[in-house]
């Protein structure tokens, strides 16, 4: 089940937030969030797959994912893990959609909340965006369904598990 919200940010910009209860505890659910081989497994819409996977998870440790869409477009997202308090938040930034100088076009900060709720986790992501360009306007229409598909099939992973 999932709740979501738009909401202004202070840059002037837009965020998103999405609540998600997952059936699944909440040590489970983040352990998903920071292994790699876990993560590559749900991490992107429906129909999506992820072509790297790389995480240094700790402060100042990079992520890297970059995702195949359904038509062959690579999308690439680097970004840098701010806070990791298992188990119950992860910050990181995530940026995307680089020019042919290498400068991204997308740049978010986003904190995922874990919530414990016995067997069930509310998880809770609020993605702020930071910079975003007319180059990212499509990226940025998709996001919240792009979100939600990536909580479905997590919540899919760690059932089926």
């Amino acid at each position: 089940m999932a709740a979501r919200t738009n909401l202004a940010t202070k840059s002037g910009e837009w965020g998103l937030v999405i609540t998600h209860t997952i059936n699944a505890p909440r040590e489970v659910v983040f352990k998903a969030w920071i292994n790699q081989k876990l993560l590559v497994q749900w991490w992107g819409p429906r129909g999506f797959t992820n072509l790297v996977c790389e995480l240094d998870v700790r402060p100042g440790g990079a992520i890297r994912i970059d995702m195949r869409g359904p038509d062959g477009t690579v999308c690439p997202m680097k970004g840098v893990f701010g806070e990791i308090k298992q188990p119950e938040r992860i910050v990181f930034t995530s940026s995307a959609l680089e020019d042919e100088k290498g400068d991204p076009q997308l740049v978010n900060l986003n904190t995922i909340t874990l919530v414990g709720m016995g067997k069930k986790t509310k998880l809770t992501l609020q993605a702020d965006v930071m910079k975003s360009t007319p180059a990212a306007e499509g990226m940025l229409a998709s996001m919240e369904e792009g979100w939600k598909q990536s909580f479905d099939r997590l919540e899919e992973l760690l059932v089926k598990n």
